[in-house]
């Protein structure tokens, strides 16, 4: 991991201060950022959004998708995850904690925001930090690709829809004109860009200039995530001295999501006999989410003040130390996974048959 991957949640901490001491001594300038917009969309926001999303996508081959059947137990359980268990999941998590039982302690004109962020963020899969996840693991690299490449085809398609039918079912307003254009700015569009980048690279220089164009991106979209949540924390800043437990109250279903993700995922595959190389990364895609994006869609959609904003950004700060629990879960349980019945009866299954001797009869 590089040194911002490694430490990213003492950044957004740090992000946090700097934001909200910004947006009290600076709050002209924050209004006018805010107000550069075209379309309800904000420009200065939209471009650091493209520098985090597209060199992550840049990564993706998708080509990969004809590995797909060589996985198709990994693949089957990560799909379940990704999008009926978690997505759904955290609907009923954000039902239960935050409209019903940490209510008295947050503001009540944000609670259906919160619950919107909360959707938002357990929608879409990760795409780019699973790579890292999967390497910690020593998981299957062909199976961490194919599966990234086929989420983010399914994602193309079925964002929007699982979102509009999450916020319906939790009575609230679903804003689709304005989630279909998210969809098309922050998924669409950066997924034909960061394709055609990466053909043209292949083209031109092979994997290594696709991987010296990577190694120059990363420190740049991992700054413009840094940029992101500064300017976000800036207009949240009153409402979190306001409100200081509301990061911690909003952290409990993401917790919970995580650990209960994941450990649905690994228990899945061992249960189908799919190998530790491939159940390691499946529960770990299973758990993660492509945080950049939900915040994306939820300043699109709800705007830089609102509580579905401060929502995904509790998934940013968060996300690593949590995955990276769970990456040690995943390692030093290896030796109970691997004496599953179904995973010895599939291994065994897998090995060769013993060639006869010279002179067997």
């Amino acid at each position: 991991m590089s040194v911002f991957e490694r430490y990213l949640t003492l950044w957004v901490a740090l992000c946090i201060v700097a934001g909200v001491a910004l947006g009290h001594f600076f709050a002209p300038a924050f209004h006018l950022i805010a107000s550069a917009e075209i379309a309800n969309v904000n420009l200065p926001m939209a471009g650091l959004i493209w520098l985090m999303i597209v060199p992550m996508l840049v990564k993706v081959d998708f080509a990969a998708l004809g590995e797909v059947r060589n996985h198709w137990r990994g693949i089957g359980v990560t799909l379940f995850i990704n999008w009926v268990v978690k997505p759904f999941g955290m609907a009923a998590l954000g039902w239960i904690f935050i409209a019903n039982l940490f209510r008295p302690w947050l503001p009540a004109d944000q609670i259906e925001s919160y619950i919107a962020g909360l959707i938002l963020l357990a929608a879409a899969p990760c795409t780019a930090m699973v790579f890292v996840w999967s390497n910690l693991t020593k998981g299957e690299p062909n199976f961490t690709l194919s599966q990234v490449a086929l989420n983010d085809t399914i994602m193309v398609v079925a964002f929007a829809p699982i979102v509009g039918l999450l916020l319906g079912l939790s009575a609230i307003t679903v804003p689709w004109s304005t989630l279909t254009l998210s969809v098309g700015l922050y998924i669409v569009v950066p997924v034909l860009a960061a394709q055609l980048i990466r053909k043209a690279l292949l083209n031109a220089g092979g994997q290594p200039a696709l991987d010296a164009l990577m190694a120059r991106l990363q420190p740049l979209s991992m700054i413009a995530l840094l940029a992101t949540l500064v300017l976000l924390f800036g207009f949240q800043g009153e409402q979190i001295l306001r409100q200081p437990l509301v990061i911690a109250i909003l952290a409990v279903p993401i917790l919970i999501q995580v650990y209960f993700n994941s450990g649905l995922a690994y228990l899945l595959n061992r249960m189908t006999g799919e190998a530790h190389c491939v159940a390691g990364p499946s529960a770990l895609i299973g758990a993660s989410n492509f945080f950049e994006l939900a915040v994306a869609a939820a300043i699109s959609i709800f705007g830089f003040q609102s509580g579905a904003a401060l929502a995904t950004v509790v998934g940013v700060l968060i996300e690593v130390p949590v995955m990276l629990s769970v990456v040690a879960i995943v390692n030093a349980s290896k030796a109970w996974y691997e004496r599953g019945p179904a995973v010895r009866k599939v291994a065994a299954a897998r090995e060769p048959s013993p060639q006869p001797q010279t002179g067997d009869v």
